[in-house]
C-alpha cells in the first residue's frame, strides 16, 4: 500500500495548489510509502504520492497518467484481478506502458467511467484527476481497508490517506474534535463514514465513489452487500448441500490466498495468532509462497492472553520460518502515544498496540506484505455476539423461560469476568428489552449500552451534545431498504461489518498499525468472490445451533491440525487499563489525565475521570477491573492523547521529501530542463 494526497481548487478564483503544500502532505505520509515520492501539479489540481513498492517495482511510479497525459491517478492498495482486467482492456484496444495495476485503473476508468470500480477485486483508495473534464473521482474499496479522508477549506478540496496530511497542507485548516464523532465512538466503538473524528474532515464511505465536477459534487455506492431475502427473490441464495458449501468455501479461500501471494513482486509473509482463521491462511500461504515463508506471532507476558502453544503447533506443521515478539503491559504503555498518532481516533482497547509492535517486527525481517485472517468472523459468523443474538432472540420468544436463558452460560468462556458467570446478573443484563428481539440492532444493543455508559464521564457540554443526537438511531436510519428482508444473522453480520470491522478492526487495529511500519496487509477472507459466496450461504451453514463458523471449520479439517479446528474460540485481546495505572506508568499518562489537560480538551469531566482513576488504582492488586472501567480508562486516555497531538500541538508536516516523480504543468520547462 501507499499514501495518497491531493488538493483541488473548487473555483477559478482560487490560486493553484502550491508545490510546498503537496510536499508537506507527502512528507506526513512517509511511513506509508518510504520507497519513492511523486507530485503532479497543474493550474487546478495537485496530487502527491508516497510509494511502498510491491508490484512492478521499476515502473510503477506515481502520479501516473494515460497516454494522452490528461487523466492522472494516485492509488493506494492492490487490484488483485488486474491481469484479467488488463487483458480485457487490451482486447478493447488499450495499450500499456507498465505492468502495474495502477495503470490498469487509469485505462479502466477511460473505458468504463466510474463503473470501473464495480469490476475490481481488491483493496484501494483512489484519486483520479481528469484534467480535460475538470473532474476529480475518489473511490474506496468495499470494506474500507484503505483509508481516505477529505475536507473543503478556503475554496479548495483536500484529500489524503490520513488526516495528518490534510493538516500538514495548510495550518489554517481548523483543528478540533467533532462531538458527533466522539459520540459515535463512545457508542459504536468507531465513527461510521462519512462521519469523522475531526470537525470538517469526512471519511469516504467504503464501497462509494465521490465525483467533483466543475460545479457539482455527487456520491453513490458502487457496491452493497447482498444476502438471501426471507421474502423476495431467491436468485442470490446458495442452493447446494452443506458438503457442497464446504468444498466451495475451501476452493474460494485457496484461490483468494494464492492470488494475494502471487500478485506481488516481493516476498509475502503471514500473521499467525493460533486461531482457526490465521492458521488456515498461513497453511494455504505456505503452499503458494515457494521455498521460504515467514510467519509472525504475538506472545504476551500475561498468560491470560497468550496463544503460543497453538501458534507453534501450526508453524511446526507447515514448516515456516517463524518470528515472535513478547509483549508486556509496560511495552503497551510505552508505545501507546505512537499508536494513537497512527490511529488518528480514540480507541477503547489497547489491542492495536501489540499489533504496532508486531508490524515493527515484520519490517525488521525485511517483509513488506503480510496475509492476515481478518474478515473470517464477520463473513462466517464467528463472534460470540452472533451466538448471543441467537440465544437472546430464542429467549425473547418465551421471556419467562428460565431454561432458555441458561443458554447464556455457553457464551464468553474466555473472559475472567464473563457477564454470564452469575445467572441472576446475566438475566438482568441480557434480558433488557428482550421482547424487542425483532428490532434492528437487537444483537448489538448490549455492546452499545455498555460502551455508551462511558458517556457518564463526559463534560456537561459534551453530554448535552450527545443527548441532542442518538448514534444508534442515526445508524439504524441509514440501513438499506433490504435489511428487514434478511434473516437475523445476516442483519447482525451487516451491522458488525459496517461498524466494528470497517472502522476498528481494519483501521485502528489493521491498516494504521501495519502502515506505521510500512507493511501492507492482505485479507483473503475479504476477497470479493469469497465474500459473495459467504453471504449467499444459509445461516445454518455458518452458525449451526451455537457452533460458530461451522462451514469454515469443516473446510479447515483437511488443511490445519485438528487441535486448531476443535479449540474454543479465543478472540485476540490484550491487557488494557492495568497498563497505565502502575506506579511506574509513563509520565504522559499523568499529564494527559491532569485537570489542566482535561479542561483543555473539554470532552471529559475532570472530577469524574479522577474517580475512575482512583477506582482502577484500588484494584491493581487483583487486576480485576470491569469491562466498562477498562474501556473507559483506555477511551479517555486515547482521546486526551489525540487532542494533544492533533489539536493542541497543531502538528505540521515539514519533513524533507526527495521526489522521484515531479510533473508540474505550470512550469513544465523547468521539469524537462
Amino acid at each position: 500500500m501507499c499514501g495518497i494526497a491531493g488538493i483541488v481548487s473548487l473555483s477559478g478564483a482560487v490560486a493553484p495548489p502550491s508545490r510546498e503544500a503537496l510536499m508537506r502532505m507527502a512528507g506526513a505520509l512517509a511511513h506509508r510509502g518510504p520507497d519513492e515520492r511523486g507530485l503532479y501539479r497543474d493550474k487546478r489540481a495537485g496530487l502527491a504520492h508516497a510509494r511502498l513498492s510491491v508490484v512492478d517495482l521499476s515502473n510503477g511510479q506515481q502520479p501516473l497518467a494515460d497516454a494522452g497525459g490528461t487523466t492522472w491517478i494516485v492509488f493506494n492498495g492492490e487490484i488483485f484481478n488486474y491481469l484479467e482486467l488488463r487483458e480485457k482492456l487490451i482486447a478493447l484496444g488499450h495499450r500499456f506502458r507498465t505492468h502495474s495495476d495502477t495503470e490498469v485503473i487509469v485505462h479502466a476508468y477511460r473505458e468504463w467511467g466510474e463503473t470501473a470500480f464495480e469490476r475490481m477485486n481488491g483493496q484501494w483508495a483512489v484519486a483520479i484527476w481528469d484534467s480535460a473534464a475538470g473532474r476529480l473521482v475518489l473511490s474506496r474499496d468495499r470494506f474500507g481497508i484503505c483509508p481516505l479522508h477529505f475536507c473543503e477549506h478556503g475554496g479548495r478540496l483536500y484529500f489524503a490517506s490520513e488526516v495528518k496530511a490534510i493538516f500538514a497542507a495548510d495550518i489554517a485548516i481548523p483543528r478540533a474534535l467533532d462531538p458527533a464523532g466522539i459520540d459515535q465512538t463512545f457508542t459504536l466503538w468507531t465513527v461510521v463514514p462519512p462521519q469523522g473524528v475531526f470537525q470538517g474532515i469526512s471519511e469516504l464511505t467504503p464501497g462509494h465513489v465521490r465525483i467533483y465536477d466543475r460545479d457539482t459534487v455527487r456520491e453513490r455506492a458502487f457496491w452493497k452487500p447482498c444476502y438471501p431475502e426471507i421474502s423476495g427473490p431467491r436468485g442470490n441464495e446458495f442452493t447446494g448441500s452443506l458438503d457442497d458449501a464446504v468444498d466451495q468455501v475451501r476452493g474460494a479461500l485457496e484461490a483468494a490466498t494464492a492470488l494475494r501471494i502471487v500478485q506481488a513482486d516481493v516476498p509475502v509473509g503471514c500473521y499467525l495468532s493460533g486461531g482457526l482463521d490465521s492458521s488456515l491462511v498461513a497453511t494455504l500461504g505456505r503452499r503458494y509462497a515457494g521455498e521460504r515463508f515467514q510467519t509472525f506471532s504475538l506472545r504476551f507476558a500475561d498468560t491470560e492472553y497468550d496463544e503460543t502453544r497453538f501458534q507453534r503447533l501450526v508453524t511446526g506443521a507447515i514448516g515456516s520460518e517463524h518470528h515472535e515478539v513478547v509483549v508486556s503491559r509496560s511495552d503497551i504503555a510505552e508505545v501507546f502515544p505512537e499508536v494513537i498518532y497512527h490511529t488518528e481516533r480514540p480507541i477503547l482497547r489497547t489491542a492495536p498496540a501489540p499489533l504496532f509492535l508486531l508490524s515493527r517486527l515484520v519490517r525488521e525481517h525485511g517483509i513488506k506484505v503480510v496475509l492476515t485472517g481478518e474478515g473470517a468472523d464477520e463473513m462466517f459468523a464467528g463472534y460470540d455476539l452472533f451466538r448471543e443474538g441467537k440465544v437472546r432472540r430464542f429467549w425473547g420468544r418465551q421471556p419467562a423461560s428460565t431454561r432458555r436463558s441458561r443458554l447464556l452460560e455457553r457464551l464468553y468462556p474466555y473472559l475472567s469476568r464473563s457477564p454470564v458467570h452469575q445467572q441472576a446478573m446475566a438475566r438482568q443484563f441480557f434480558g433488557r428489552d428482550i421482547q424487542a428481539y425483532d428490532a434492528p440492532g437487537f444483537a448489538h444493543d448490549t455492546r452499545w449500552r455498555t460502551t455508551g455508559a462511558i458517556k457518564r464521564l463526559f463534560t456537561a457540554d459534551m453530554r448535552a451534545e450527545s443527548e441532542r443526537r442518538n448514534a444508534v438511531s442515526e445508524l439504524i436510519a441509514r440501513l438499506p431498504a433490504e435489511f428487514p428482508r434478511w434473516d437475523s444473522l445476516a442483519q447482525d453480520q451487516y451491522l458488525e461489518i459496517q461498524t466494528l470491522m470497517s472502522g476498528y478492526l481494519l483501521s485502528s487495529q489493521g491498516d494504521r498499525m501495519l502502515m506505521a511500519h510500512s507493511i501492507e496487509g492482505r485479507f483473503p477472507f475479504l476477497d470479493d468472490e469469497l465474500v459473495r459466496l459467504a453471504n449467499s450461504l444459509p445461516a445454518a451453514y455458518k452458525l449451526r445451533v451455537l457452533d460458530e463458523k461451522h462451514v469454515l471449520k469443516r473446510a479447515a479439517k483437511a488443511i490445519v491440525p485438528e487441535e486448531i479446528v476443535a479449540r474454543k474460540k479465543q478472540p485476540y485481546r490484550a491487557p488494557n487499563a492495568l497498563c497505565f495505572i502502575a506506579d511506574d506508568a509513563p509520565a504522559y499518562v499523568r499529564e494527559a489525565l491532569s485537570e489542566t489537560a482535561l479542561r483543555a480538551a473539554n470532552v471529559f469531566d475532570a472530577k469524574s475521570v479522577t474517580r475512575l482513576l482512583d477506582k482502577c488504582r484500588a484494584r491493581t492488586g487483583d487486576g480485576d477491573l470491569s469491562n466498562s472501567d477498562n474501556m473507559a480508562l483506555v477511551g479517555v486516555l486515547s482521546t486526551q492523547i489525540l487532542h494533544q497531538q492533533f489539536v493542541a500541538s497543531r502538528p505540521g508536516g515539514a519533513r524533507k521529501v526527495d521526489l522521484t516523480v515531479d510533473i508540474d504543468h505550470e512550469h513544465r520547462e523547468e521539469v524537462l530542463a
